[in-house]
């Protein structure tokens, strides 16, 4: 059997066509994880560029370090800190006329040799006035106690409603040490 002229050009274009059909089915998996490896390589790239700003700005990072621990109070090893956090809060919140309704304290959570010990104030009440000298009674009672959210809604006649989230910061008297070591790094 003899091809024409034409069935060979035919034959040859479905045969092309052919093969790359077959080629972008087998290269298509081959073409995403490449882009798969590309993005990862870029994500990688971009945690490499920052931790090299972070080591660049580490006598920075030590001196702001240094400058905040002074403020840092240490208690000891064995001292509940979620009773005493509790109780500064509750003693500011009288003074000032803030009425605390629920609030529970989180788990003590350890970052090298600073502790932070979170509280949800689920529900409280009070004027806005009440509500700022609580919170700069917090503020003056330890430089370590951070508000990290609040919402206000209002109750009516004057009053509002809401709830926070407090972060305590401290030490324990067993990373005193450690924490001397960390000060007199380079």
């Amino acid at each position: 059997m003899t091809l024409t002229p034409r069935e060979s050009v035919l034959a040859l274009l479905t045969g092309a066509v052919l093969v790359l059909v077959l080629s972008g089915m087998l290269i298509k998996p081959k073409i995403e994880r490449w882009q798969e490896l590309r993005n990862e390589q870029s994500a990688i790239e971009a945690d490499i560029d920052l931790s090299r700003s972070l080591v660049a700005a580490r006598e920075r990072w030590i001196g702001e370090y240094r400058a905040m621990s002074k403020n840092i109070p240490r208690y000891p090893a064995d001292q509940k800190m979620d009773i005493h956090w509790l109780s500064i809060m509750d003693r500011a919140a009288a003074r000032n006329g803030v009425r605390i309704i629920r609030r529970q304290a989180g788990e003590e959570i350890r970052q090298g040799v600073v502790y932070e010990m979170p509280i949800e104030c689920q529900d409280w009440e009070g004027s806005l006035d009440a509500l700022v000298r609580f919170l700069f009674d917090l503020q003056k009672e330890t430089a370590m106690m951070d508000v990290r959210q609040l919402l206000i809604r209002p109750r009516g006649r004057g009053m509002l409603r809401g709830r926070f989230s407090l972060a305590c910061i401290y030490t324990r008297a067993e990373q005193e040490q450690e924490l001397e070591t960390q000060k007199d790094e380079p």
